[in-house]
C-alpha cells in the first residue's frame, strides 16, 4: 500500500481545499476521502485524481470508514452548521453528538493514527475526541491558532514590507474570541517588534502601539470578514492543515502554534489550547515552556477558563 496515507473525515469546502493542497505539495501519496454524502466524495475523489498527472503520483479514493485502515494521519473537518436561532453552546452539542458517532469508527478501523481536529470550536472538539478515543494526548491534535498566526504574520509583513517568512509571531489561547498576540515574542527578521519599530525608517509619522493594535483587532476580525464577503473561509486553513501534515509526515520537530493538552501553564490543566508545540511523526513531541509576560498570561489564563465553563456547559 502506498505510504503515507492520509485519511479526511467531511468533503466539505475546508476538506477539500485541504486535500487539493495536499495533493499540489506532494506531501501524501494515498488520500481517503470520508463524507456522509457518498456520491459527493466519489466525485471529489474523481476530480481531484484526474489532475495527477500535473501534480505528484497520490491515488484519492473515496470510501467508508474501512477503508481509512492504515492511515497515518486521520484529519476531521466534518461539522453541522448553526441553525437559525441556535445558540453556540446547542450546536456544540450537535457536534459533539456528530463526534461520537465520528470518533469511535476512526479508533475502529485507524487506531495507530495520529488525529488532526479542525472541526469547530476546534479546541473543545479536539478535547471531546481525546477523551472519546482514549488515545494519548500527543496523538491528537488540534489545528487551533496556526491560520490565526499565519494571519498575523501576513498582517506584520504587509505592515514593516518584510516577506512574511522572515516574520516570526504566535496568536495563542483558544481558536476564537479569547485569542491574544504575543507581542513579547514577536519578532521581524530575528529583532523584538517594539525594537524593531524603533529602528524603523517611518517611526516618527508611525504610532506603532495604535499599529499593532489595528493589527491584532484585523486578525482577530479577518475571519468572520472573509465569511461576510464570500460565506466561508477554506484556503488559509487548507494550506495550514498542509504545514501540520508536513511536519507530522516527515518527521520534521517543527515548532507550530496547534491545540494541544494543556499540563500546568499557568496553573490550568486539562483542557486544550494552542501554545508552540514540537510536531514529528510522533504526534507532539513536547509543548514548548514559553515565558509570558503578565498581560500575555493573564489572557492564556482567560482563554482556559471560557473553554473550560463551556465543557461544563456540555458536560464534559
Amino acid at each position: 500500500m502506498f505510504k503515507p496515507k492520509v485519511s479526511i473525515i467531511g468533503c466539505g469546502n475546508v476538506g477539500m481545499r485541504y486535500a487539493y493542497a495536499l495533493m499540489i505539495k506532494g506531501v501524501a501519496r494515498q488520500i481517503t476521502l470520508v463524507d456522509v454524502d457518498m456520491q459527493k466524495a466519489e466525485g471529489e475523489a474523481m476530480d481531484l485524481s484526474h489532475g495527477e498527472p500535473y501534480a505528484h503520483p497520490v491515488n484519492v479514493v473515496a470510501g467508508t470508514y474501512k477503508d481509512i485502515a492504515d492511515s497515518d494521519l486521520v484529519v476531521v473537518t466534518a461539522g453541522k452548521k448553526r441553525k437559525l436561532g441556535q445558540t453556540r453552546v446547542d450546536l456544540l452539542k450537535d457536534n459533539i453528538d456528530l463526534f461520537k458517532i465520528i470518533i469511535p469508527e476512526i479508533m475502529k478501523y485507524a487506531p495507530d493514527a495520529i488525529l488532526l481536529i479542525v472541526s469547530n470550536p476546534v479546541d473543545i472538539l479536539t478535547y471531546i475526541t481525546y477523551k472519546i478515543s482514549g488515545k494519548d494526548s500527543s496523538k491528537v491534535i488540534g489545528s487551533g491558532t496556526l491560520l490565526d498566526s499565519s494571519r498575523f504574520r501576513h498582517e506584520i509583513a504587509k505592515h514593516c514590507n518584510i516577506d512574511s517568512r522572515s516574520i516570526h509571531a504566535y496568536i495563542l489561547g483558544e481558536h476564537g474570541d479569547s485569542e491574544f498576540p504575543v507581542w513579547s515574542m514577536s519578532t521581524v527578521g530575528g529583532v523584538n517588534i517594539d525594537r524593531y519599530c524603533m529602528l524603523c525608517n517611518n517611526k516618527v509619522d508611525c504610532n506603532h502601539k495604535e499599529k499593532l493594535e489595528e493589527i491584532f483587532n484585523n486578525v482577530k476580525s479577518s475571519g468572520h470578514t472573509i465569511i461576510e464577503k464570500k460565506g466561508e473561509t477554506s484556503y488559509g486553513i487548507g494550506l495550514a492543515l498542509v504545514r501540520i501534515t508536513q511536519a507530522i509526515l516527515q518527521n520534521e520537530n517543527a515548532v507550530l502554534p496547534v491545540s494541544v493538552l494543556i499540563e500546568n501553564v499557568c496553573g490550568i490543566n486539562d483542557v486544550y489550547l494552542s501554545l508552540p508545540s514540537v510536531l514529528n511523526s510522533d504526534g507532539v513531541r513536547q509543548v514548548q515552556d514559553i515565558e509570558f509576560n503578565d498581560v500575555e498570561k493573564q489572557a492564556f489564563i482567560k482563554s482556559a477558563t471560557i473553554l473550560k465553563q463551556l465543557l461544563k456547559e456540555v458536560e464534559f
